[in-house]
This record gives C-alpha cells, structure tokens and sequence, in this order.
C-alpha cells in the first residue's frame, strides 16, 4: 500500500468517523493538500461531500468517481452558488504561496475576505440546520511575540506597513469575521490555527521550505539557504492536522480557535535542513538581500493543549514526517 493510502486508513482507524454518518459536508479548496485529504477521508467513509474547486478537469485526476462526491466548480471570491443542504463546512481555500503574498498582495487579501465572507454567508442561509464550520487559519497570525510557547490567546505584533502580512493581516481579519458572524449570526464556526503542516500528497509544484528540502533529499541536490535559518517554529504532519480539524469541526466550541501543532518538533529551519543531511545533500548558505516572500524571523512553538483536552494528541515525529513526505514524492513520480 502506498503511503498517501496509508495515510487515508490511518485517519479513517484513528477518528471515529461514525460522526459524518449519513452528513453532507462541504469543502472549499478541495484539491489542497489539506482539501484533498479531508475529502478522501469522508469519502471513504461514506459520507457525502460537495467539494468546491476551480477545475473539474484537475479535481476529476485527483478523485475518482464516487456517488457520495458532488463537484461546485466556481471561484471561491464569488458567492457560492448552490443551494445544497450541508450539515458541516471545512473553509480550506486560500493563496498559500510565499512569493504571491509578495507579488500579489491584493488578490491575497482579496482572497481570504471576499472568499471567507462567501462561506460564512452560505453558512448563515443555511441557519439552525448547519451542525459545524472550521475556517483554516495560520500560525501566521502570531506575528512576532514576546514568548515562543504560543498560547491562543498569545498574539503578537505583525507590520502591516510590509505587503508581505497581506497574507497574516487577512487571515486575522477573516478570523474576525468568522466570530461576527458567530456572534450576529449565529454560525456555528470554530477556528483551526495551523502550523505548517505537510506529508504525503504534497505536490511537485509546492515551494515551501518543506518542499524545497525534501526535493533536495530526493535529487541528491545540497539544500541551499538563502537566510542563516534562524526562524524557529513546530510542525504538524498532514494526517495528524485533519484529525485535528475534524476533532475541531465536532467538538470544538464556537467562537473559538484551537493551535494545531506537534509541540515535539520545535525546531529552526537550519537544523531542520541539518536533520536531512546524508553524503549526497550537504547544507549550504548563499545569503542575499533577494526578496523570496520569506516570513520576518520568529521563533514560535503553538501549544495544542487547549486541542488535546478535546482528545486529540499527534502521532508523527519530524523524521517521520520527511520520511513519509519523501516516500510519497518519489512513489508517486511527483517530481
């Protein structure tokens, strides 16, 4: 069994997914990392999902046919167009590039508010009868603290005259807007702050430092810094994040965030890049002044205790993680 596959069984076997029975839930960005992961996991299930994507044509690559999985092709900055009856919402669709928070900080803005107050305002038609919301957030809306054990109400100081906090401004002002449609509307959405999270079906195209490692592992290519890698922060592996989402989405509170995060893989970027070392990639500086999108230097460890009394706990280490992220990468010819 290849390890994407593994992964689907092993959320499958370890959240008791009886909840979902005989549920509709809609997910917006369902090609993502995240999207697809969930979608796969519910579909498997047997629970009825309305996926909502930009292209039918990548989407249908992605899933095979399923009579449970129903396809909203639009862009989310548009209104939702359907009047389909769902019980949950999982809100996943967001720019997720480093390098457009830096060229494209408009439509990046644009994107988490017009696409969030679309699927708050699809959550509010649906009134008493929608059962749950998770709007996916970011460790991103931490800014730079004074402390790097992170709690949720831990906020810190984020510079909104730099256009690369398009991207950290937008989800705390999309997190807002989720707890005033909570408080006016009573919507019942609960919010998921991620740390970066990746794993088996991460994509070729995918840019993020994770990414750009493994990549490097794979073609016995050096991993090359283009910072000194002071940044500093923990991880979350994709199986254990959509555990958490799906433990957020039924019993978390409203109005309410919760840290997702393995407190366990606090690390900084350059002895995460040492971790991948072997006698084909060595670790190698080539610092400039370019600007790449990378986020100010910060050191932040999200604390999940507020998540774990819900039941939740993570179960895969960092080695793991690359383990398995690798794995799938060259598995799936994904290079």
């Amino acid at each position: 069994m290849e390890v994407f596959e593994e992964d689907i069984k092993e959320i499958i076997n370890n959240f008791d997914m009886l909840v979902f029975k005989d549920k509709t839930v809609l997910i917006t960005g369902a090609t993502g990392l995240i999207g697809k992961i969930c979608t796969l996991s519910l579909l498997q299930s047997d629970t009825k999902v309305v996926a909502l994507v930009r292209n039918r044509e990548k989407a249908q690559k992605i899933f095979s046919d399923d009579k449970n999985l129903e396809f909203l092709v639009q862009d989310i900055n548009s209104p939702i167009n359907t009047d389909r009856k769902v019980d949950y919402i999982i809100h996943c669709a967001s720019t997720t590039s480093s390098s457009d928070f830096v060229q494209k900080p408009v439509e990046t803005i644009y994107t988490a508010l017009n696409g969030t107050r679309n699927v708050l305002e699809f959550a509010k038609r649906r009134g008493k009868y929608l059962e749950g919301m998770v709007y996916l957030s970011s460790l991103e809306v931490y800014g730079k603290t004074e402390n790097e054990q992170i709690k949720e109400e831990d906020l810190g100081y984020i510079d909104i005259l730099t256009p690369r906090s398009s991207y950290s401004e937008g989800k705390r002002m999309s997190e807002t807007m989720c707890i005033s449609y909570a408080q006016e509307y009573n919507v019942p959405v609960k919010i998921a702050r991620l740390a970066q999270t990746f794993g088996a079906g991460v994509s070729k195209d995918d840019n993020r430092v994770f990414a750009q490692f493994a990549k490097s592992v794979i073609n016995n290519e050096n991993i090359i810094l283009h910072t000194k890698g002071e940044t500093k922060r923990n991880y979350c592996y994709t199986t254990d994040a959509v555990r958490g989402i799906f433990t957020i989405l039924t019993k978390g509170e409203k109005n309410q965030a919760y840290n997702v995060a393995n407190k366990n893989t606090y690390i900084s970027i350059a002895d995460m890049a040492k971790l991948l070392e072997n006698e084909n990639t060595k670790v190698v500086y080539e610092i400039d002044d370019k600007e790449r999108g990378y986020n100010p230097t910060i050191k932040i460890c999200l604390d999940s205790t507020k998540l774990e009394q819900l039941g939740w706990s993570p179960k895969i280490d960092l080695p793991k993680m690359f383990e398995r992220t690798i794995a799938d990468l060259k598995n799936s010819g994904n290079l």
